[in-house]
């Protein structure tokens, strides 16, 4: 669908708008409406909609949130958010200290950030991060290598529930933990 201009009779009777016209007698006025972009901003509306402005990862416009647990750590946050930038996915660091990391936490997950990154003493000395979600699940500590990895994937495959997908380990199936070294009995 192209871009339409379209002439409103109603509305402006509707909602009892007027104007004075050159003879001094009120009027209605003809509303113009503009879709430049129709079918792109209904698809946007639909998708908003669809997912409740929680993007999913491959397609959010907030990826990761690096949240440092102090100032000590600030420069290793920035390093992180920079990493993944690099490799092309969106990433910020809320270095502010004004906010403790409980805030800046809670901040990320209402900006609806798909992951939020935790760094201190440890995930500095390791090369890691440790990730949680915008819905509170924290996944533990990852080395920066698997987590860009892991998100090239969720971008890739164009993952749908990306929070939940392969962070956490597998848990084994029924039918694996029927197949044990103990006989069932008949």
């Amino acid at each position: 669908q192209c871009a339409t201009i379209q002439l409103d009779f109603q509305l402006p009777i509707r909602f009892n708008l007027t104007f004075t016209d050159e003879k001094g007698e009120k009027r209605h006025p003809v509303m113009i409406h503009r879709a430049i972009l129709g079918s792109t901003e209904r698809m946007m509306a639909v998708l908003t909609e669809n997912f409740g402005g929680k993007w999913p990862f491959w397609m959010s416009p907030r990826q990761a949130m690096v949240v440092p647990v102090g100032v000590p750590f600030n420069n290793y946050a920035k390093e992180v958010a920079e990493l993944l930038r690099a490799k092309g996915f969106c990433a910020e660091a809320d270095t502010d200290d004004g906010n403790t990391m409980n805030k800046k936490v809670r901040n990320a997950q209402i900006a609806q950030f798909n992951f939020i990154f935790v760094v201190g003493e440890k995930e500095v000395s390791n090369r890691t991060v440790n990730v949680r979600t915008r819905d509170n699940k924290v996944h533990g500590e990852f080395t920066l290598e698997a987590v860009m990895d892991k998100f090239q994937e969720l971008a890739d495959q164009r993952i749908l529930k990306s929070e939940e997908y392969g962070w956490s380990p597998a848990t084994e199936s029924v039918e694996e933990k029927e197949k044990s070294a103990t006989p069932m009995s008949e």
